[in-house]
């Protein structure tokens, strides 16, 4: 069984700033990497109304629809832009979500990967921000757990930067546990270890600037997968980001491409276990464009390993 890929053109009508990180040119970087792996590829729907009203109330859907421009760019925050196009490809990513969640669940796949832009781990219940409008990956949980009928699902975020959205929509959601590995002090200040949610089913593993593979492997194997096998998930959900390479600009982080494939692979283990092996990603970082298209490729090529 091969993975799924989700994808859309509309990610690139999604348009930033000159010299901004969060570029059209990802998307041409990632369909490289994947283009010589045999995977079966899906177009990204639209989001439900009902999947985004899940983490996010009407009055975000309403403020964000009219602040979508007719012609050009405008900023909603410093770093979170929106064009004519923007709206359509981040409800894709959503949707792509949910729709590889749809798939892997009836058994279509084993795995899949969403490989949509803008990200979505950063954007809160009401409040879009780095670079993220709707939380895709809280959303595609949020399917799993209310529209499946699923009981335990867990989300497992390697981005470089800590991804406060997803904790902040999955904070009160006890049938969810949300791991977090990202570099400390960096954006957005939040995800100190004493974040545990509502619960007590969000882990917060804060990593030093500087710390490389080996700290990251030590980091998970003592923490995360320990925490993550005691939960016994039904699915396994990544919130995919490649900007802890060491080629990355925006952080201090030093992984390589192999300790991706590495970390994917030992949530495939876990997914195995306890699951049958169902896991679905979504990208969020990356930023160094050949960094962005070694990880894509050893993550993705982990994942095709263990569907064959």
């Amino acid at each position: 069984m091969t993975v799924a890929w989700f994808s859309h053109p509309a990610s690139d009508g999604h348009i930033t700033p000159d010299g901004h990180p969060e570029r059209v040119a990802r998307m041409q970087a990632v369909a490289q990497a994947l283009a010589p792996l045999p995977l079966i590829r899906h177009e990204a729907p639209l989001a439900a109304k009902a999947d985004l009203l899940r983490c996010h109330p009407q009055r975000y859907l309403d403020r964000l629809r009219a602040a979508e421009p007719a012609e050009g760019i405008v900023g909603l925050d410093p770093d979170t832009w929106m064009s004519p196009g923007t709206l359509q490809a981040a409800m894709r990513a959503a949707g792509g979500t949910c729709a590889a969640v749809d798939l892997v669940l009836s058994g279509g796949a084993r795995s899949a990967f969403v490989g949509c832009r803008p990200p979505g781990h950063h954007a809160e219940r009401e409040k879009p921000m780095g670079f993220c409008l709707f939380g895709s990956v809280a959303i595609a949980a949020k399917r799993a757990l209310d529209h499946h009928g699923l009981s335990r699902v867990a989300v497992v975020d390697f981005d470089v930067h800590h991804g406060n959205g997803t904790q902040d929509l999955l904070w009160d959601e006890s049938r969810a546990l949300f791991v977090s590995s990202h570099q400390m002090p960096l954006y957005p200040g939040t995800g100190a270890a004493d974040e545990r949610g509502a619960h007590g089913q969000i882990l917060n593993v804060p990593l030093h600037p500087g710390s490389d593979g080996a700290a990251m492997r030590a980091a998970y194997e003592a923490q995360v997968f320990p925490r993550i096998d005691a939960f016994a998930p039904e699915l396994i959900l990544i919130s995919a980001g490649f900007d802890a390479h060491a080629d990355d600009p925006l952080a201090g982080l030093t992984w390589q491409a192999e300790d991706f494939g590495w970390l994917t692979g030992r949530l495939c283990d876990l997914a195995a276990a306890h699951c049958g092996g169902r896991v679905v990603s979504t990208l969020e970082g990356g930023y160094d464009l050949p960094a962005l298209a070694a990880s894509v490729a050893a993550h993705v090529g982990v994942l095709q390993e263990r569907s064959a």
